[in-house]
């Protein structure tokens, strides 16, 4: 922690941050100019915040010198971590595309939907069994029924299943499922119990960035996560609410460049979601490799004009494995593997 002293600080108010500095337990370096006094907090500053200091007399301003997101910053682990899912790693050289439909519908549909994601190259199967809707009249998924369709359809064409999280009440009915993927979707990435829940346990965790969080925010909410004691953290890039209205949400590809500087923890991108349309996920899909992105999330439905979520943006089977030999081309070019 620094403090900035302002020009008119006087010795008293000096010695006043000096001895709030100890009384935490931390040593001080005072370094006196000619216009400021600097004054360093040597030792564990995350037990000091800038308010503590900012409210005291002869403070102009105080600051961090580490950021508060240390368990998943790059600056505390310089090389790239490797999530596995089931032997599959996330991160490092190798591309990664977990595919399938927005919900789960029926057992034939995700036998239809794992069999061609996979033949088209996808290692992972999605599917929604709990569905958070802006209305609560929409289709909120199958529930445990749902689980039981995904994971049956995920073991039959040997597909880890990625499936999302709502309520903690929840979690030991997806630990009984054995979902390979836990999910933490956009509107729950600040929902502060379940990180916690979720940061006790030993499954990789997709973590989905909020539609209006800044990227600090989204760090943070990794570090939730790994303060518990798990750290296999994926990040996930799904758009962010703009007030452009023709398409469903604005892919930040500068957060995904951004992120792979700040963070050790592989990232991955939904175009999907963030174009809310068909035709535009391959575009955005390869945009979002090109800026760094370790993989990707799609959906692909049998059907998607009898979907009963997100027809719009599902891409049939056909298209999707278009999408991905467009993309191992890409990835060839980029020096990575799909």
């Amino acid at each position: 922690m620094i403090i900035v002293m302002a020009r008119t600080a006087g010795e008293g108010q000096i010695a006043a941050v000096v001895g709030k500095i100890r009384a935490h337990g931390l040593s001080e370096h005072v370094s006196r100019g000619t216009e400021r006094t600097i004054i360093g907090a040597v030792g564990d500053e995350r037990v000091l915040s800038a308010d503590m200091f900012e409210l005291m007399d002869g403070v102009e301003r105080a600051m961090r010198v580490l950021k508060d997101y240390r368990l998943v910053a790059r600056e505390v682990h310089g090389s790239d971590s490797i999530v596995h899912v089931r032997g599959i790693p996330f991160g490092g050289k190798q591309l990664q595309i977990i595919a399938g439909p927005c919900s789960v519908e029926t057992a034939g549909q995700m036998d239809l939907a794992a069999a061609g994601i996979k033949k088209a190259g996808a290692r992972l199967l999605r599917g929604g069994a709990f569905k958070p809707r802006s209305s609560p009249y929409s289709f909120q998924g199958l529930g445990v029924a749902g689980l039981d369709l995904l994971q049956e359809a995920g073991r039959a064409h040997g597909l880890p299943v990625v499936t999302e999280l709502m309520d903690v009440r929840q979690l030991d009915t997806f630990l009984e499922y054995d979902v390979d993927v836990i999910q933490i979707g956009a509107r729950n990435m600040q929902n502060f119990d379940l990180l916690k829940e979720v940061g006790r346990i030993n499954k990789p965790v997709v973590l989905k960035r909020g539609m209006a969080a800044t990227v600090n925010e989204w760090l943070m909410a990794a570090e939730y996560i790994a303060a518990g004691g798990n750290h296999n953290i994926i990040f996930c890039e799904r758009g962010v609410r703009s007030f452009e209205t023709a398409y469903r949400n604005m892919l930040d590809v500068s957060a995904i460049a951004l992120l792979k500087r700040e963070t050790h923890l592989p990232v991955i991108a939904d175009p999907s979601h963030a174009g809310g349309k068909a035709w535009m996920v391959p575009a955005l899909a390869m945009s979002a490799l090109a800026a760094g992105a370790d993989g990707l999330m799609i959906e692909v439905h049998p059907q998607p004009c009898e979907a009963l979520c997100d027809a719009d943006q599902a891409l049939n089977p056909q298209e999707f494995a278009t999408l991905m030999v467009q993309l191992e081309i890409l990835a060839r070019a980029l020096g990575r593997q799909l």
